[in-house]
């Protein structure tokens, strides 16, 4: 699986390493995937993704996974994540 955000959709970024020298080689950054279990409120289960520790404090910020899928774009999710946040949408309209 490639190394991205299941919710920022957060990827790997390169640039160069740059020695005393100023030789530049070539290097990747990658982002800080954590896997975490959160909590949907709506669904009442808990959903694992592989999300940046950038993703997780926003997603706190919002005020948990279900309201921060619903204000995310969706070409940004990952399928997983996109499906939660149907079943979400779908709970809360029912």
């Amino acid at each position: 699986m490639a190394r991205r955000c299941e919710l920022t959709g957060k990827g790997v970024q390169t640039g160069n390493n740059v020695s005393h020298a100023n030789n530049k080689t070539r290097r990747r950054f990658l982002p800080n995937l954590n896997s975490v279990s959160l909590v949907s409120d709506a669904l009442g289960k808990t959903v694992k993704l592989k999300i940046s520790a950038a993703a997780l404090r926003s997603v706190e910020h919002r005020g948990g996974l279900d309201a921060f899928l619903l204000k995310a774009n969706d070409a940004d999710l990952s399928p997983t994540a996109l499906q939660v946040k149907k079943d979400v949408l779908k709970a809360q309209s029912a």
